[in-house]
């Protein structure tokens, strides 16, 4: 199959600039470094036409495609292509028939690329799983979806799996300048003055989608009048309405980025929801990594919210997972209700003071050993708390008397701070052990370990 033909060529003239500007070799393809830089794998295997049964997985718009055709344009082998979410098994059945005939008669292998791979259900992948382990076909199937999630297990041991990272932003420049300066396939022939921050606002609003930024600046283009002097001046207004977008003041590098996570946190430990949704809003908007935002909620749980309501730390780890897991723009949505279910708890910084105040006396005082009876050596002096009458004993457990956690009257931590006031106001008393304590508290019967368990460690 040969994709860059004469009769190929000419027929992508008329094609969208993104498929236009498809990389013809190696040496055109921008990103994806990290397995197509010189003396990688994947590199040497194009190159040496050397190819095994591959699996591509990332987002949109970073390559996945465009390296599957360059594989076919290099390649010696046959080449046929199915889109998953247009095939079935009885076009799998007819490839692969084609398949053995060329490998009977001349030889030729086959390699079979398979867009959307993770449309195919289990029985269809499972239809190609004979095939692809005897050799009668190459697969390279790509997929925006975790392969380890939706390709079957015994297909992925068969192949290799390669993961595709957005481009950056330095590399969607080159590939829209590319694009602006190439007179065969881009836009080279039309005369075009983009400014510095219209160029700006397609590269960060692409996300790192190739794709969407070239046919962003293609739309804007084809609808901009020229000037008198012929040139289309691309402004900002044309880049926002072109990707239908409005460009957001945000640096991730910078003073607003800052500021704007600053009033993010600020809203959910002052409980204002909807000021939280704002913020929160403005970051996903700009096209704040949802890792980062996700990484905060959980922070401001575990400082803000703390044991007023410990769930909230449960929430805040779901939501990161599930950002893990989703990706944008679904993972706008576990964000949003994390959000708000820490904006929305009672509060306490109890235990965010009480480890600073402790980390303040490791540094700035004489580092405490633990008492002998709590080491290995004097555990036979050690008195096991489930021995004893509710599950506490007197014991030391520092051998200065020291108090860093300070619990609030605030949600769950009210409870617990009751809890500690009651085993606090039990010091002043004399307890002994389950086998003769003090009458009026019910007698605790033994764990069945004996005197073992007074040795206990932990």
């Amino acid at each position: 199959m040969e994709l860059f033909s004469e009769e190929k060529l000419e027929a992508i003239k008329g094609m969208p600039l993104a498929l236009r500007m498809s990389p013809r070799g190696l040496s055109q393809f921008v990103g994806q470094e990290h397995i197509l830089g010189k003396g990688k794998l994947l590199r040497r295997a194009i190159e040496a036409d050397r190819i095994v049964s591959l699996i591509f997985y990332g987002p949109s718009g970073c390559g996945k495609s465009a390296l599957a055709r360059i594989i076919a344009e290099q390649t010696k082998a046959h080449f046929e292509e199915l889109n998953a979410v247009t095939s079935g098994v009885s076009d799998l059945r007819k490839i692969i028939e084609r398949a053995w005939q060329k490998i009977k008669f001349s030889g030729e292998k086959t390699i079979l690329l398979i867009d959307e791979l993770h449309h195919f259900n289990r029985s269809q992948q499972d239809a190609l799983l004979p095939d692809v382990e005897k050799g009668t076909v190459t697969l390279i199937g790509i997929t925006t979806e975790n392969p380890y999630f939706y390709i079957n297990s015994r297909l992925l041991s068969r192949s290799q799996v390669f993961e595709f990272k957005p481009l950056s932003d330095e590399e969607l420049k080159v590939i829209l300048n590319r694009a602006i300066e190439d007179r065969e396939n881009g836009l080279g022939k039309t005369r075009i003055k983009i400014t510095p921050e219209a160029l700006n606002h397609l590269i960060k609003t692409a996300n790192g989608d190739a794709r969407r930024a070239l046919n962003a600046l293609e739309i804007g283009v084809m609808t901009t009048k020229p000037g008198r002097n012929g040139e289309i001046d691309f402004t900002l207004a044309i880049a926002e309405e072109s990707i239908q977008k409005k460009a957001v003041v945000y640096d991730k590098k910078g003073d607003e980025h800052y500021d704007t996570i600053s009033a993010f946190i600020k809203s959910m430990r002052g409980s204002d929801p909807d000021a939280t949704l704002y913020w929160l809003a403005k970051m996903i908007y700009a096209g704040e990594d949802p890792r980062f935002i996700a990484r905060r909620i959980l922070i401001c749980a575990s400082e803000d919210v703390g044991n007023a309501d410990p769930q909230a730390l449960v929430v805040a780890n779901a939501a990161l997972e599930a950002c893990e897991f989703l990706g944008m723009p679904e993972a706008k949505i576990p964000l949003a209700q994390a959000a708000i279910y820490i904006a929305c708890a009672p509060k306490s910084n109890a235990a965010y003071k009480g480890i600073d105040k402790a980390l303040a006396d490791i540094e700035e005082k004489k580092v405490l050993g633990p008492p002998k009876y709590l080491t290995k050596v004097g555990q036979k002096d050690y008195k096991y708390p489930h021995n004893y009458a509710e599950g506490w004993v007197e014991q030391d457990y520092l051998p200065v008397k020291r108090k860093y956690y300070f619990p609030t009257e605030e949600g769950y931590e009210a409870k617990i701070k009751k809890r500690m006031e009651e085993l606090e106001s039990r010091i002043a008393r004399s307890y002994k052990p389950y086998q003769g304590q003090k009458p009026g508290l019910p007698e605790k019967k033994a764990s069945g370990r004996g005197k073992k368990d007074k040795g206990r460690t932990s």
